[in-house]
């Protein structure tokens, strides 16, 4: 539930953003000053790339959490647990020990977005959370083209 919040939160701050960018931009392009009018194009772009960013983490988060659902609703997510340190992270030691068996199932099968899913689960365990979104991403990617 908070991170609906912060998603609702962040959501109105880039309207008020847009709105607030698009009446500067409107300013601008809307004078005679070349210079002025080259700045409000610039700054119409501005919005436009906000938008598309807060959008694919939104589509990211909200497919994420569907295919993570759908693996709980399986009884396929990993059951394994990894202990973890008093901040919350985990020993990564242990989670680089398991990584292993994710990465050959994902070799085995790269079409199985279950797999994708769970080699993100372990990528992200490990620290890499680069990969994690990468493999996650993937996961998305192949479920929606799948027929189950």
């Amino acid at each position: 539930m908070k991170t609906r919040i912060g998603v609702a939160i962040m959501a109105a701050v880039l309207a008020l953003y847009v709105v607030l960018v698009a009446q500067r931009a409107w300013v601008l392009v809307t004078s005679s000053d070349p210079v002025a009018i080259t700045m409000g194009a610039a700054l119409v772009l501005l919005p436009i790339l906000a938008v598309w960013a807060v959008w694919r983490e939104v589509s990211f988060g909200l497919g994420a959490s569907r295919l993570g659902r759908r693996l709980t609703d399986e009884g396929a997510l990993p059951a394994e647990e990894v202990s973890v340190r008093p901040s919350g992270r985990p020993v990564r030691a242990e989670a680089d020990a398991l990584f292993p068996r994710y990465r050959d199932a994902v070799q085995a099968s790269p079409e199985d977005w279950r797999a994708w899913y769970r080699l993100g689960l372990a990528y992200d365990g490990a620290g890499d959370r680069r990969r994690a979104r990468q493999a996650i991403r993937t996961a998305i990617r192949l479920a929606r083209g799948s027929d189950d």
